[in-house]
Formats: C-alpha cells, sequence, structure tokens
C-alpha cells in the first residue's frame, strides 16, 4: 500500500493518504478510486453540498464496518477548508465543514466519507432550510414499483402546491424528492409542510403509503418528513453509499423504469459524462412553502392511533451483527410465533448516539395470536449507547 498521493481538485492540490486502501471489499474500489469519482461528477457532487455545514460520516476501516459520526470538524485540517457553527436542538453546537468546492469534497473522502451528508441550510443563515427533502423509507418486503409509485405521488403533491419538485435515488432500498425553497421559514414550517405532505400522499394511497412515524404502525413505503428536522442529515447527490450504488439524480421521465442497482460509480461517471446533471434545472428555483402550510392548517392535528401493539425488544447491540445473531437465536427458541411472523414485523433500528449507530431489534408480534405471543425476555445484548458520558 503507498503512502500518499497527491490529487489536483478545484485548483488545489489534495493530499490523499493510503489511497490504494480498499473501502468497497465486493468490487474492488479503492479510497483513490473514490475520490476520482467524485472529481468526476465534481460539478454534481459540489451542487449538493456547496455552502452547507456536513456531517462527516467516515468509515475508516472501510464500508464492511460500522461508520462513526463526526458533527466537529477536525482541529488540524487545511486552512482553505472552512467550518461553519451549527446549533443542534439539545443546546450543543459543533463547528461543521462547509462544502465549498471540490478540494473540500476529496478531503472529506480522504478522511474515511464515502457519502456526504450536508444540512438543509446554506452559511451563512443556518435557521431557513432552503430544500423540504422527502425520504421513502420502505418497510422490509414493498417491492421497488411501489417506492416508485409513491415518489410519483409525492411529486404530484408537491406540484400542486406550488414546488418544483427534483427526484434521485437513494442509494439503497428508498428514493428522494427535493423541492428548492426560498429560505424564509424555520426548521419546524418545513418539517410540518414536509408531515403534510406525507399525510396528503397517504390519503391518496393508503394501502402503499405511510406517513405514520412509528415502525410499528407502518406499512408500505414511509413517507419519512422528520429528514427535515434541524439535527437530520440526508445523503447528497451523486453520494455513493455502502451499496456500491449512487444516490443518481434523475429526470421524472426516467422514474417509473429506473432501477436503483444500476447506479454505480462507472455508470454515473459515464452518465454525468454524456448528459450532463439533470439538477442543473434546481439553480435558483426558489418555491414558496405557504400552500403547503396551508394544507397542513386544513388537514388538523394528526388524530392518535388507539391500537395498542404487541412489540417486544431482542437486542440493543453496538454492532449490528450481534443483534441479528440475537434475532435468530430468538426466533430458534420460539419457532412457531417466528414462523407467523411478515417482514415488517421484525423492526431493525439504526440508532444515532453521540458519534456512531448503534442497533436494536424490536418484533411486532401483532400477527401471533395473543395465546401463543411469547413474553418480553432479557436482553440477549443489551448495549448502552451513553455509558459513561
Amino acid at each position: 500500500m503507498s503512502g500518499a498521493e497527491i490529487v489536483e481538485a478545484g485548483g488545489r492540490e489534495v493530499t490523499i493518504t493510503n489511497p490504494d486502501r480498499v473501502v468497497f471489499p465486493r468490487t474492488g474500489h479503492t479510497k483513490l478510486d473514490l475520490v476520482r469519482y467524485y472529481l468526476a461528477v465534481g460539478g454534481g457532487a459540489l451542487r449538493g453540498v456547496a455552502d452547507r455545514p456536513t456531517v462527516l460520516k467516515r468509515f475508516v476501516h472501510g464500508v464492511e464496518e460500522e461508520p462513526f459520526f463526526q458533527k466537529r470538524a477536525p482541529s488540524k485540517r487545511p486552512d482553505w477548508i472552512d467550518v461553519a457553527e451549527f446549533r443542534y436542538p439539545s443546546g450543543r453546537s459543533a463547528e461543521e465543514v462547509v462544502g465549498r468546492d471540490l478540494a473540500t469534497i476529496a478531503w472529506c473522502v480522504n478522511l474515511g466519507c464515502v457519502d456526504l451528508n450536508p444540512h438543509s441550510v446554506r452559511f451563512p443563515d443556518m435557521d431557513h432550510p432552503d430544500e423540504l427533502r422527502v425520504d421513502l423509507d420502505p418497510v422490509p418486503g414493498v417491492p421497488w414499483e411501489d417506492i416508485v409509485q409513491v415518489a410519483l405521488l409525492a411529486r404530484d403533491v408537491l406540484v400542486e402546491h406550488g414546488l418544483t419538485p427534483f427526484p434521485k435515488t437513494s442509494g439503497s432500498r428508498g428514493f428522494h424528492v427535493y423541492a428548492p425553497i426560498a429560505p424564509r421559514w424555520t426548521y419546524p414550517q418545513v418539517r410540518r409542510a414536509a408531515e403534510a405532505v406525507a399525510r396528503e400522499v397517504e390519503s391518496r394511497a393508503p394501502e402503499i403509503a405511510t406517513s405514520h412515524w412509528w415502525k410499528e404502525e407502518r406499512q408500505g413505503v414511509f413517507v419519512d418528513f422528520n429528514q427535515n428536522a434541524r439535527d437530520r442529515t440526508t445523503v447528497s447527490a451523486y453520494s455513493v453509499r455502502p451499496t456500491g450504488w449512487v444516490s443518481t439524480p434523475l429526470t421524472w421521465d426516467e422514474v417509473p423504469g429506473c432501477d436503483p442497482t444500476a447506479f454505480t460509480i462507472e455508470t454515473v461517471t459515464a452518465r454525468f459524462e454524456e448528459r450532463g446533471d439533470p439538477w442543473e434545472a434546481m439553480d435558483g428555483v426558489e418555491g414558496s412553502l405557504d400552500p403547503l402550510l396551508a394544507l397542513a392548517e386544513a388537514q388538523g392535528p394528526r388524530p392518535k392511533n388507539p391500537k395498542v401493539f404487541p412489540v417486544i425488544e431482542i437486542a440493543r447491540s453496538e454492532k449490528k451483527e450481534p443483534a441479528l445473531a440475537a434475532l435468530e437465536r430468538w426466533k430458534e427458541r420460539h419457532p412457531e410465533a417466528a414462523a407467523l411472523l411478515l417482514p415488517a414485523d421484525v423492526l431493525v433500528d439504526s440508532m444515532r448516539g453521540r458519534s456512531s449507530t448503534w442497533t436494536r431489534i424490536r418484533v411486532n408480534l401483532q400477527h401471533v395470536p395473543e395465546e401463543k405471543r411469547p413474553p418480553q425476555e432479557p436482553l440477549a445484548v443489551d448495549f448502552d449507547p451513553w455509558a459513561g458520558s
């Protein structure tokens, strides 16, 4: 493994350490391959992070190991790396890296970042988002065709309320729809507008879409409005995901027939060179949230679901694999109940701690007859993410 390589990025020289380190063991792509990819799609990648405070999600041992999240920019950094103070609802704040140029992106990749995770605000206005983000998150077992159908419904709702939506694959199982807005509304207002979109989509297709926050209440595709909360980030356009797929901007004509697995480092590089960036049309677009906020007012408070779901907890683990192993042992102890579970009844939650994610697994026993439901047992793996904090 060579020690370092210098790359030219946006007129600056960036040192890439351990350039031959394999980041994607399944495909053999190295850190240098990843840097070269981002430079090849530079205009699109920069459009997704430009002037935005960004959380560093660092896969220092490759994508098959858990990443850690770093909000605060490293103290040792080049003098051309800009930072801005971002305040969180907890009252804490962090000086986060601001996406300024391609050199900043290359520097982030050198730190172990695979995908880029910017906030929905731009420096210097850190309190008023300029994007409404719709994140479509399917429960297990949902076919891709349903996800696409919900994306098209989200598009219709946004257009009907005066916004210009832009679609992209998520690089994983879901789908993203962004709508540029004028930076006039606060985080709570943007979240409320996004929830109005989610509830309207659900009302039009309740058999495949849901706006219910609690996982045990969901079916189909969750229209995740909470990605518009102040403490949330979403992977940016042209980000490479741990899957090896790329979160790829599309035109709406491409959406019905798209295959998310077809968008890889190689294919997106060629696509960008041939077609450019479909989201270039986003530049200068600033919509109003007033129609969606009026819709939210008309919808009124969300009705509370009186149903209590029979959910038991299986494991809390620092790593995902031990939690999944604990689930398999639970199934072995309770084969009759396990046989009655649907894919969506197994609730695997990626929980964010101070600097890394941890995994919680629960089981919804709603499809198991009451007399056959196993009781809550002591957790097989019981990780405390806040121990010592």
